[in-house]
């Protein structure tokens, strides 16, 4: 079956998204019968023109009928579910989190649409079990739950270290004899970076060594200084506002343990959290705030500490508990990599999404 996938992020747009999607070809089972429609080239949304996503209506239909497209996966339920609503195609869409709680959180226009999309679709595809219970909630009675599936994002085994490059970082920023805890991501607030600054004070009693690493950048980096000024943490805290991927791994294997306290912020929650997989690989623990789609990437006492994220209390009381207990890091660290390679391995993953799409196809 010749399908197209329609995304407004792919690579080499950066993000979790444009991931999933540049990985979901990747591993497509038939390589010559997946296809890709996107808006690098603002093919698909023109600012210029009200509203911005008709035309690309027009850009869709051609596209389906040069390629002979039998099925289209739309990445983005608002805008391009309506353009997919209103092609005629059969079509399937694919839910992360932020977009779908943004697309149906306040009743009008975008939530009739969304429901009309989603009911319509042959399957709703989310990337956490989290927006897959939302969904099942907004649409009730509407569709059978066997239409919704989860199929998590996937990881790769990036198992070959740079043994050089991480004895330059760990020289670089003085980190011999350091306990290194890593954040990795956008700073955005919901990370939950502010509440790592905030318990590193009463937890440098306990940990004299503690270094603490943040790679990332994102419109919450002037609240994080202000906050590393405000606790006096300017020799214990590092921010490194770039990084490539060579360097980025390095800081994983560099670490020893890796902390996200993600919560939830009105309608902005995480979908899933692939770095908590990314540090696993690297045999690290991880720390996890408990909300939103994190519950499908870190198990408790698995492969890392799920903690309430917004209590200061579990956030300092699992860094301590880490640092002080080098087996309980290992033992971690090390299911966490076990798991991470077996069940989100990305070939597995993208072979869930092909069989959905393959099993609803028309006789």
């Amino acid at each position: 079956m010749k399908t197209l996938l329609l995304t407004l992020e792919y690579p080499p747009f950066k993000g979790g998204v444009a991931n999933y999607y540049g990985n979901l070809i990747k591993y497509w089972p038939v390589a010559d019968k997946i296809f890709v429609l996107n808006n690098n080239e603002k093919k698909l949304i023109k600012n210029w023109f009200w509203p911005k996503w008709l035309l690309a209506i027009w850009q869709l239909k051609r596209t389906v009928k040069k390629l002979g497209i039998q099925h289209v996966l739309v990445g983005h339920i608002l805008p391009l579910g309506i353009v997919t609503y209103f092609s005629g195609v059969k079509y399937s869409v694919i839910l992360h989190g932020l977009d779908f709680s943004l697309a149906t959180a306040k009743a009008g226009r975008k939530k009739r649409l969304s429901r009309k999309i989603l009911k319509k679709a042959e399957n709703i595809i989310c990337a956490n079990s989290h927006t897959a219970g939302l969904v099942k909630d907004f649409l009730k009675n509407d569709i059978s739950n066997n239409k919704i599936i989860v199929v998590n994002p996937g990881v790769s085994d990036q198992s070959k270290r740079d043994i050089k490059r991480e004895a330059q970082i760990k020289k670089k920023y003085n980190l011999k004899n350091k306990f290194v805890i890593l954040t990795v991501g956008r700073l955005v607030n919901r990370k939950g970076v502010d509440m790592v600054l905030k318990v590193l004070p009463k937890v440098l009693k306990q940990v004299s060594n503690l270094h603490y690493v943040i790679v990332g950048n994102g419109p919450g980096l002037g609240g994080i200084k202000k906050l590393i000024t405000k606790f006096n943490l300017t020799n214990h805290v590092e921010i490194i506002t770039r990084a490539d991927d060579k360097n980025r791994n390095a800081w994983y294997n560099i670490c020893d343990t890796f902390i996200m306290p993600a919560r939830q912020i009105r309608n902005d929650f995480e979908g899933f959290g692939i770095v908590y997989l990314e540090a696993n690989l690297a045999s690290k623990p991880v720390i996890a705030g408990d909300s939103g789609g994190v519950r499908d990437a870190v198990q408790d006492n698995l492969n890392g500490l799920l903690v309430n994220p917004i209590s200061l209390k579990e956030i300092s009381a699992s860094i301590i508990n880490l640092a002080s207990d080098g087996d309980l890091r290992k033992i971690l660290g090390e299911q966490g990599k076990i798991r991470a390679r077996d069940k989100f391995n990305w070939e597995k993953q993208v072979r869930l999404i092909y069989n959905a799409l393959e099993n609803k196809k028309a006789p």
